[in-house]
């Protein structure tokens, strides 16, 4: 049961759920919901597509949605649902007050949920999650509880397009004059609630017409571009000033201010002149609108000079409009196209240095998206009355990007997602200039393309970018969970600062095959190596110099960094060899550590135990791959024959039998394509893969998925020759994330090695891709084997993997 206490203010009863009718984001999939909550705990708020009824709960919803709950877990956690999933489930996050109502917001959009506490939105944040595969069709918004009653008031749903909002920033606020940060916070709300074209009605800035009404008496200033735009104006608007015959300013009022602001009211008398009006300006849904309303006041038999006021709402489902810019108004995308294409009413260019021109541009749609653009034009500077304005240092493509984004409100996937560069450089004049709905949406492109090749790149520009936390984080995270590949596929680490490299280093996520990985990866940093080397390189040019020439200004940030390696845990013969090494008699902090870690080696092993409690160094990391080393062809040291262990667990069992594997073949099932022949420690006889077409290529394939949970860096790997004499010549080992998109990570050509039946042989894979992780691996044969008859058989009775195991 609901009980109505005060106005604008609800109790919601445990397990039940209020869904007002105003309750709803203007923009599926973008709102923000401000509110006030009293509760001992579990403040829910439910996202859905649709409204649910009162007595829904997210636990029995099937449906795609979104639920936040604020205190969950007897006020200890903060929890986020995704279409009945848990996602997140944070201790000591955003916890409520068990009487008072205090404040909360939460935003959505396109899938980043953000969560802060006051009065305030869009300030204090204290959790962001970002859903990879978001629902952008989330609109309505529901009230609910768990097993106490909750109390909800002053809610308000606010939209997300003013231009210097930006949801990706982080704020940290401190303990420290707190009433100035609240001040300080009101001044910010009232100029993200006043932004826009409302911010820029009848006012002389930047207005280039001048509309002259009540018989000359009255000059009202306008912007061609916005005119043009906001509807069907005559494209000949060439004059400054244009004399409106038998106009009054109360007319000419509400028209600007419905084209500004997307909504007005006027007197019902005066509703034909603005209906005339409109229509000698082209504004056809305003004469629409108007019509409506005289045809609803005539039906209900109203006197057109009453004193009574009308008011009149732009439509938010116009065609060829879009909402997304920061007035939150709809233009006509197509007309603002048009605008930069030709270049008409435009009163600025704009030039790069070093380039030349660039566009011919309007002032009033920079400085709709751009607060630096505005100021620039407004508060006396040269621009402000120049025609012409010179940038420098900045990319002309990334520039000619933006202005495309200014105009249309989208950006192009296409052209952003081909270049990295251009993407970074983008993102950083959507920061240089305050356009935060752009530095939004470079930000979620990054996140979705993000890969191991790019997070070094991405990292060297974001990490100077205040208001891109988000982005560094998940740089490091993923730079951190890929470390061998990072350090090792390329060099362009080294160019990291150090507090960046620190917190990949310490980040908890850390996978790294062995700590000498991490070893050589800070002394590479520390050296700004130009190429791949390892400690021994390092030690042998040492030899011949010093650590103050050798390291230069990050000899000390190096002694620094070496106390995150954990020399314990690497072998005893290589920590013997580097106690000897010349890096160890001329850096005293390296000798040091590993003269400590020789004696840890040494220690009883109670000692031991305790010593791995109380320091992290001496712990494995807690996401480290599992070493499933090569030793010989039809060993027991690979990953199926460890799979079929239950990871070491229990005696083998044939990992097919066991369901921790699946292995399937190009061509369908038969008594020639058993996939427990493949993984069998025995000979059972002839089993083959088809033919097979794709992409329109003959082919034939085994291919082996190690399950949703596991992933392998392979870097050797086995075969076996069934009995027949079709051996192959022409293959490739390949490894995949999803099973769709293959990775070579070695390629066969005219290789003799099988070349008799029922023979073994297994091949290395290095390079960089060896030390990427798959989940799927499959031999792929590319051209016809040694066998005349059936030449697109692929007879193996045997594979197996090895390598660094997760």
């Amino acid at each position: 049961m609901m009980d109505k206490k005060e106005k604008n203010s609800i109790t919601v009863a445990p397990f039940e759920c209020a869904w007002l009718k105003d309750l709803r984001f203007r923009e599926a999939g973008r709102g923000c919901v401000a509110f006030e909550a009293s509760a001992h705990n579990d403040v829910t708020l439910v996202f859905r597509e649709n409204v649910g009824s009162q007595h829904y709960h997210y636990k029995r919803d099937m449906s795609p949605h979104y639920t936040v709950i604020i205190g969950s877990h007897r006020n200890r956690r903060l929890r986020i649902i995704a279409d009945g999933r848990t996602v997140v489930d944070e201790e000591g996050v955003a916890l409520c007050s068990s009487s008072a109502f205090q404040s909360y917001w939460i935003s959505v959009y396109d899938g980043l949920i953000s969560i802060g506490k006051g009065r305030y939105p869009f300030q204090n944040m204290v959790f962001q999650w970002l859903d990879t595969n978001p629902n952008c069709s989330v609109q309505y918004i529901g009230l609910s509880s768990w097993d106490k009653h909750v109390g909800y008031r002053n809610v308000n749903v606010l939209p997300l397009t003013q231009d210097h909002i930006s949801l990706w920033k982080h704020v940290d606020n401190g303990d420290e004059g707190e009433d100035d940060v609240e001040l300080e916070f009101e001044d910010e709300y009232k100029d993200y609630k006043n932004w826009g074209l409302e911010h820029f009605l009848e006012n002389w800035d930047l207005s280039d017409i001048l509309f002259c009404v009540d018989s000359g008496e009255t000059l009202v200033p306008a912007h061609k571009a916005i005119l043009f735009a906001s509807g069907n104006f005559p494209s000949n608007l060439s004059q400054v000033v244009v004399q409106l015959h038998g106009v009054s300013y109360p007319v000419l009022h509400a028209l600007l201010q419905y084209v500004y602001t997307g909504q007005t009211e006027i007197l019902e008398s005066q509703l034909g002149s603005l209906r005339d009006l409109a229509l000698q300006l082209e504004v056809i849904v305003l004469v629409n609108q108007c019509d409506d309303m005289m045809g609803q006041l005539k039906l209900n038999k109203k006197l057109l000079d009453s004193g009574n006021r009308v008011e009149l709402s732009y439509p938010r489902t116009q065609p060829h409009c879009t909402t997304v810019f920061p007035s939150g108004l709809p233009l006509n995308v197509q007309r603002l196209k048009q605008l930069q294409c030709t270049g008409e009413f435009s009163d600025v260019s704009i030039y790069i240095q070093g380039h030349g021109f660039v566009a011919h541009v309007h002032k009033i749609i920079l400085s709709l998206w751009s607060m630096p653009f505005e100021r620039m034009f407004t508060n006396g500077m040269s621009e402000t009355a120049s025609s012409e304005v010179y940038i420098r240092d900045v990319s002309p493509e990334a520039f000619q990007t933006m202005l495309k984004f200014m105009y249309s409100g989208e950006l192009s996937k296409d052209s952003t997602m081909e270049s990295d560069v251009l993407l970074l450089q983008l993102l950083f004049l959507a920061d240089q200039f305050g356009v935060s709905l752009l530095h939004q949406e470079c930000c979620k492109i990054l996140l979705e393309c993000l890969s191991e090749d790019s997070v070094c790149s991405i990292l060297q520009v974001v990490s100077s970018i205040p208001c891109c936390k988000l982005i560094e984080e998940t740089c490091e995270r993923k730079f951190s969970m890929h470390f061998d590949y990072c350090t090792t596929a390329n060099i362009e680490f080294v160019m990291l600062d150090e507090s960046t490299f620190r917190k990949i280093l310490q980040c908890p996520d850390l996978t790294v095959t062995s700590e000498e990985k991490v070893l050589n990866a800070i002394l590479m940093w520390g050296l700004e190596a130009s190429e791949l080397c390892g400690w021994m390189a390092v030690d042998e040019l040492i030899t011949f110099s010093t650590p103050e020439i050798l390291f230069g200004e990050r000899l000390q940030s190096v002694q620094d960094l070496l106390s995150l390696v954990r020399f314990p845990l690497l072998p005893y013969d290589l920590l013997k060899k580097l106690q000897n090494s010349s890096i160890s008699r001329k850096i005293r902090t390296f000798k040091n550590l590993v003269k400590e870690a020789i004696d840890f080696v040494k220690l009883e092993p109670s000692s031991l135990e305790d010593k791995k409690k109380n320091n992290v160094r001496f712990q494995h990391r807690r996401s480290s791959y599992k070493e499933l080393q090569y030793i010989c062809d039809g060993d027991s040291n690979g990953v199926l024959f460890f799979a079929g262990t239950s990871y070491g667990e229990h005696q083998w069992v044939n990992p097919i039998l066991s369901k921790k594997i699946t292995i399937t073949t190009s061509s369908p099932p038969s008594r020639y394509t058993d996939p427990k022949v493949l993984v069998s420690r025995t000979y059972q006889g002839t089993s083959f893969a088809g033919l097979r077409v794709e992409d329109g290529k003959t082919c034939s394939w085994w291919m082996v998925d190690i399950g949703e949970d596991h992933q392998l860096m392979c870097n050797y790997y086995t075969l076996r020759q069934d009995g027949s004499r079709a051996f192959i010549r022409y293959w490739n080992l390949q490894g995949s994330l999803d099973g769709k998109t293959w990775t070579n990570l070695r390629v066969h050509e005219n290789d003799q090695t099988v070349c008799k039946p029922g023979q073994f042989a297994s091949w290395p894979v290095t390079g960089p891709n060896a030390l990427l992780p798959f989940r799927f691996f499959r031999v792929l044969l590319t051209a016809p084997t040694t066998d005349a008859s059936n030449p697109w058989n692929l007879c193996i009775c045997f594979l197996e993997l090895y390598g660094y195991f997760l």
